[in-house]
């Protein structure tokens, strides 16, 4: 008999309002034995309301996985996959998103496609619990030529769980080359970010690559997915970013493309844009794509400060009608908030900006709308007139 834990009316009516996590405070009793896995979920009255991944030492006790009547077992986990890949059959990539945790209804799993290999998170101890369930899954339903577990985040480590990278099914090569919209690049699946890559802005980037003309920049540049695909309508491109070894990557994809006209630059984007702008340098297109500066509700005010900066020194360095691609990818600084710090930068920039469009992330990375978390990434397509 799987375990049953008991949640407060509070906790009931999330799930039943179509939000899978309860809290540790909404639990009124835990389950036993507390050990992670699959339990049994009642509200206080004793009526059922589904079945759960239970995780004893997290501040998300459970997270829901379907109604009362289901068995959590080999065939649910493979008929869940096989959904999430169904609604991806029609990407013409090589590289995309599989499975968007709580946007595919499989909470605490990431799984990426990259070429043959899969790239695979596992976000929780309930879910660790599962996971030969998991991994059988995936390799039933998608095929992959190997499977690896890019378990180095550190949201594992709120979940008692170790931080491991290991390959787990087939083979995994160290470089993978992939293809989107005829751009081809290779992803580090082993040592890259994330599972490898930023597949959230494949689509995104397309669209910067509809928009590019004159002269681009692309900010916090990582290994040049915005770059690639403006070099094609830009007569140059200057890629921006921290780290040497991934402007060594932008170089080698320029490369690979067959692209001459992609320049790399080390260095803080706060600072570069200031010496730019300073400089008289005035670009075309610009993609400002930064790092999630707000990591918890207590930095937010810091954060949309910093933001605003970026942008106001992207927007003074923007040529007369060019285009800027503006993101943030913090949870926790809401569309509304990011809006009204775009206007005031406009303001404080002393430029004339129209919203041309809003922006999200790739149809891969599914938004629930009673689950704010899957909508993280906001982004505003800007022109100066």
């Amino acid at each position: 008999m799987t375990a049953r834990a008991v949640v407060s009316h509070r906790g009931a009516a999330r799930w039943r309002g179509g939000h899978p996590w309860i809290y540790r405070s909404d639990v009124r009793a835990e389950p036993e034995p507390r050990a992670p896995g699959v339990v049994r979920v009642a509200d206080e009255r004793g009526e059922e309301i589904g079945q759960a991944l239970y995780s004893p030492i997290s501040e998300i006790r459970l997270r829901m996985l379907d109604g009362p009547g289901a068995t959590i077992d080999a065939e649910w986990w493979t008929a869940r996959v096989r959904a999430a890949a169904g609604r991806r059959s029609g990407i013409a990539a090589t590289a995309y998103r599989v499975i968007h945790a709580e946007g595919d209804g499989l909470p605490s799993l990431v799984a990426d496609r990259y070429g043959p290999v899969l790239s695979v998170q596992l976000l929780s101890a309930g879910l660790e619990a599962r996971r030969s369930h998991v991994v059988d899954a995936l390799e039933a339903v998608l095929e992959p030529g190997g499977i690896l577990l890019r378990n180095d985040v550190p949201i594992r480590e709120r979940e008692q769980l170790a931080r491991e990278i290991e390959q787990v099914r087939g083979t995994v090569p160290d470089t993978v080359e992939v293809e989107a919209d005829g751009v081809r690049w290779l992803v580090d699946v082993r040592d890259g970010q994330k599972t490898g890559g930023f597949l959230d802005q494949r689509e995104n980037q397309w669209l910067a690559g509809t928009l590019a003309r004159g002269r681009g920049l692309d900010l916090f540049c990582y290994e040049g997915g915005f770059a690639l695909r403006m070099a094609a309508g830009c007569d140059s491109v200057l890629a921006v970013d921290q780290s040497e070894r991934a402007l060594e990557r932008v170089a080698e994809n320029a490369a690979l493309n067959d692209l001459g006209n992609i320049e790399t630059r080390a260095g803080n984007a706060f600072d570069v844009l200031r010496e730019l702008h300073d400089g008289g340098s005035r670009f075309e297109t610009i993609v400002l794509d930064p790092p999630a500066f707000a990591k918890t509700r207590k930095s937010l005010g810091r954060a949309l400060a910093g933001y605003k900066d970026l942008n106001m020194r992207a927007l003074g360095a923007l040529a007369g009608d060019g285009h800027l691609l503006t993101f943030s990818c913090s949870y926790h600084v809401s569309r509304s908030a990011f809006e009204d710090m775009l206007r005031e930068a406009a303001a404080d920039a002393g430029r004339r900006v129209v919203l041309v469009g809003r922006l999200g992330a790739a149809s891969d990375h599914p938004a629930v709308l009673t689950i704010p978390e899957t909508a993280y990434l906001k982004g505003a397509i800007l022109r100066v007139t």
